[in-house]
């Protein structure tokens, strides 16, 4: 909770951190960190090399892998309907819904979400999706806020007896061959309470 804060606010790495969170329901003992890199791969090409040369960030690494079983990273891209995950007050909670989908199905999966969001954005619960590029291909993360339990139960009940968002579903279904729901706790240095 210490190195990556002074990360993100080293303007030497064109990178910004976005939110960080630990599991709370879901596969527990994961830390979950979103980052953006200002300038795409040679910006991260960029923040790697620099931080092979950070101590402070070597050591880190060091004492974090002691401490872990196993890691994974993605590169992600933002869908262009979506809100760009922006700076929030909490308390929240957030839920990181994960969609593996068939393989040549991303496309429709874009074309029914660019529909399917508007009926999800009524209490501003809707932060980011992103799928993936690089890492576990035809992989899609749908990231959203809420303030807690009960009113992420509400909210996404109240999207059923909305107008065409049951038939959204029934074409959306089939495109996933697996999914996963976690719900996460933001750190205290994370820009998205």
């Amino acid at each position: 909770q210490e190195v990556l804060p002074k990360i993100h606010e080293d303007k030497h790495y064109p990178c910004t951190l976005v939110g960080t969170w630990n599991t709370w329901y879901g596969e527990q003992d994961q830390a979950v960190h979103l980052w953006r890199y200002e300038g795409g791969y040679p910006a991260l090409t960029e923040v790697m090399n620099k931080l092979r040369e950070n101590q402070e960030f070597v050591n880190f690494r060091k004492a974090r892998s002691d401490m872990l079983l196993s890691r994974k990273n993605q590169l992600l891209l933002e869908f262009s309907f979506w809100n760009e995950p922006v700076p929030r007050s909490g308390p929240n909670i957030y839920e990181l819904r994960s969609y593996q989908l068939r393989p040549g199905t991303m496309i429709e999966w874009g074309n029914y979400w660019a529909r399917a969001i508007r009926y999800r954005q009524d209490g501003n619960e809707a932060v980011g999706g992103f799928f993936s590029q690089i890492g576990q291909l035809y992989m899609v993360h749908h990231l959203w806020a809420y303030k807690d339990l009960q009113t992420r139960e509400d909210i996404r009940n109240a999207a059923w007896h909305k107008h065409g968002w049951e038939e959204l579903v029934y074409y959306t279904v089939p495109l996933i061959q697996e999914m996963e729901s976690r719900i996460m706790i933001p750190l205290k240095t994370s820009p998205l309470q």
